[in-house]
């Protein structure tokens, strides 16, 4: 067995050895089987969730290839609780998203806008950190690339959205969108991913910048 393949091994048995990974997976596989048996609609609970496996699959191959921080992990299992806990009653009925609609005076249930929205704010940082690893001498590129990923992966989701919806589920097409009437609810939920993104490569900048000047010889740290 070659060293490549012994090093990629000892990195896989970091999945089990990870106290933050394992509670985090504990978690989101409880309340993953109760949002099953508790949803309010089954049907649009399995559409919602056809990409969450694969979603942990390639989480897991990418925390063991770029050793993930335990704020990414954090985060990573953050949004896909939070789309769990929308798909269980339907993004446009979500309980939490009624409650802001009485207390605001809302003219829809924006629970679906939050959830774009964390997707940027969350997913920021893995993504930083992986380009981060492979692009420790660029400057810009490093932040600049999370907000690209983020505006491009929310256009292609919309995208697959609307074209399943049209080829398989034309019926219950109003339910899987969760557009609510409004026809450019698609373009608002690519932007607030987008804002999410750009708020949560902010405070990465500004964090990453601060260590920086606090570690130039000559500086106070006070």
């Amino acid at each position: 067995m070659s060293f490549v393949k012994v090093r990629d091994a000892n990195k896989f048995w970091l999945l089990f050895r990870n106290p933050v990974l394992t509670g985090c997976t504990f978690v989101f596989t409880l309340f993953w089987l109760y949002s099953g048996f508790a949803t309010t609609n089954f049907f649009n609970w399995l559409l919602e969730n056809l990409l969450t496996l694969p979603g942990l699959m390639a989480f897991g191959f990418f925390y063991v290839r770029y050793s993930l921080s335990h704020k990414s992990v954090v985060f990573v299992f953050l949004f896909l609780l939070l789309h769990l806990y929308g798909s269980q009653y339907t993004y446009q009925n979500n309980p939490v998203g009624y409650w802001l609609q009485d207390v605001f005076h809302l003219s829809r249930n924006h629970y679906d806008r939050i959830v774009h929205f964390s997707f940027g704010l969350l997913m920021a940082l893995p993504m930083y950190e992986i380009c981060r690893y492979h692009l420790k001498n660029a400057r810009w590129l490093p932040y600049l690339i999370p907000l690209e990923l983020t505006l491009s992966m929310s256009v292609l989701f919309e995208l697959i959205e609307w074209i399943f919806s049209t080829l398989f589920v034309q019926d219950k097409a109003s339910v899987y969108l969760g557009m609510q009437g409004d026809i450019w609810d698609a373009q608002k939920d690519v932007a607030l991913a987008f804002l999410g993104a750009v708020i949560a490569v902010s405070f990465i900048w500004f964090n990453t910048h601060k260590k920086v000047t606090t570690r130039q010889p000559g500086s106070k740290n006070f």
